[in-house]
């Protein structure tokens, strides 16, 4: 199968695959298409694409969980794959390690193509013509604080020397139609590069982008390091130049093939009030807070464009197929950077994005002479925790690699019979983190610091262990031999 260049693409491919729900019947954005999404994410079922949606010229639809887990038999990371270049089969480990073999590629820039070659130039809405209520901006769950224009596209924006121009996602809120607010929270990319105009005292442009090509958004969710241009690095991922074209008020460059793409300036002040919105990690908070609001000046898009929609919430969805795999990528490249043996990491689905299970080789012993387990836990959490998104993982788990942590039986198993219910702990006390870890305490959650932890629960040393009473190691080898030919004839 060839890998989708944009998102018109990247359904067909789930068309073919058989995970793909074309509704045909009137969907409400209120809350009804997000709750047919939110539906399919928790069954497994079909990605929904809303061809006629209330309220909205018609052609202009709605495509519900496009990186959630497939509902293609043997395929649960089909959407992924297909998103970061690899074959709809592929693993969870195997995705993992595409993710972190391309870090080490030359980045590949992306390529500038004129007007009439870019599709989201067919049509230009500027001035009052810019109004979001022309397109289906959804409602995603009743308490949250308005419409969500923003669960699955990226927000481009560039320092003001424009050395550094980042592609991110973060959750944006519709206030009317021509303003919008989201969250802006440091250390994330957003907030360095807005911190940077907000001190010279300057609104920051931006565009947010929703469709294009699937890499995009996955891109735009995971850690690559500061500093780095996303859009090299989707052309890395995917082996071909991005195509791009000059936006409508600013020299930032925009994905040709994108569905939407909005424009304008972010504010200096943080004047607009956000929230609440039901997050990843399954819980609709209160709260609200102020950021900065996004002005809406200029609208371009593609013929009847589709509009992408994550009802994020209670594992598994999007953002923990998208986030959460490209946070246990980042962590394992950084492990593995600072001289340390690790076989793979993986944040489990049903984890929220909260844990990392870190799997290690039976013979760290002799790669790493005269470190003991407790050392060898407190440098992987020095790694880890060194990094940006260190501050969403408030607990590590160091396993050994005979578990196969993709595997949440066998994961639940081995944390259930080697995590010590009180020693074998490293703390890292009083270190950043994100606000949205549910886990800590509304005063931890404010102040944004608490404590991390990574447990270690590693097995002796090979020659020391209890053998495994499984098939494989509590049999001989004629004896298994017997049984698969019965069960394998």
């Amino acid at each position: 199968m060839q890998r989708p260049a944009d998102l018109r693409d990247h359904i067909e491919a789930l068309d073919a695959l058989g995970d793909l729900d074309r509704i045909e019947t009137e969907v409400d954005w209120d809350l009804e298409a997000a709750a047919h999404t939110r539906y399919s994410t928790e069954h497994h079922l079909p990605a929904p694409l809303f061809e006629k949606v209330t309220g909205v010229a018609d052609g202009f639809r709605l495509l519900g969980a496009p990186a959630a887990l497939s509902s293609a038999p043997g395929k649960p990371f089909a959407r992924v794959a297909l998103s970061v270049g690899l074959p709809p089969e592929a693993t969870g480990r195997q995705i993992i390690d595409h993710l972190v073999a391309t870090r080490h590629h030359s980045g590949i820039p992306p390529k500038t193509v004129s007007r009439s070659e870019a599709e989201v130039k067919q049509h230009v809405l500027r001035g009052a013509d810019a109004d979001l209520t022309r397109f289906p901006v959804p409602f995603v769950h009743e308490k949250d604080g308005n419409r969500y224009a923003n669960t699955y596209g990226v927000i481009i924006a560039r320092t003001p020397d424009g050395s550094w121009t980042n592609w991110s996602i973060a959750r944006i809120m519709m206030i009317d139609g021509t303003h919008m607010t989201g969250l802006v929270m440091h250390p994330q990319h957003l907030a360095q590069i807005w911190q940077q105009w907000a001190d010279l005292g300057k609104p920051m442009p931006y565009a947010l982008v929703q469709g294009g090509d699937p890499a995009i958004p996955y891109v735009g969710g995971i850690p690559i390091g500061d500093g780095l241009n996303e859009a090299d690095y989707i052309g890395a991922l995917t082996g071909q130049p991005l195509k791009v074209v000059k936006a409508e008020l600013s020299d930032l460059l925009v994905p040709a093939s994108a569905e939407i793409v909005i424009e304008g300036h972010l504010s200096v002040e943080r004047s607009g009030v956000e929230g609440p919105f039901g997050e990843y990690a399954g819980y609709i908070p209160s709260e609200t807070s102020r950021q900065p609001v996004y002005s809406v000046e200029a609208i371009t898009y593609r013929d009847d464009p589709i509009w992408p929609l994550v009802a994020e919430g209670k594992p598994t969805d999007d953002f923990h197929t998208v986030t959460g795999v490209g946070m246990a990528a980042g962590a394992l490249a950084v492990i593995r950077a600072a001289g340390l043996p690790a076989t793979t990491a993986w944040s489990p689905l049903s984890s929220a994005s909260h844990w990392l299970v870190v799997t290690v080789p039976g013979d760290w012993r002799d790669r790493l002479p005269g470190v003991g387990p407790e050392e060898f836990a407190r440098r992987i959490g020095d790694a880890v925790y060194s990094t940006k998104y260190g501050n969403c993982l408030p607990k590590v788990f160091v396993l050994d690699d005979d578990v196969e942590p993709e595997n949440e039986a066998d994961l639940i198993w081995a944390l259930a019979t080697r995590v010590h219910p009180v020693d074998r702990t490293v703390h890292f006390e009083d270190g950043p983190i994100l606000p949205l870890l549910t886990c800590y305490s509304p005063e931890e959650r404010h102040a944004t610091r608490a404590t991390k932890v990574v447990r270690e629960a590693l097995l002796p040393a090979p020659d020391r262990r209890d053998p495994l009473s499984d098939f494989t190691h509590a049999y001989p080898a004629a004896v298994r031999a017997k049984v698969l030919a019965r069960h394998h004839p």
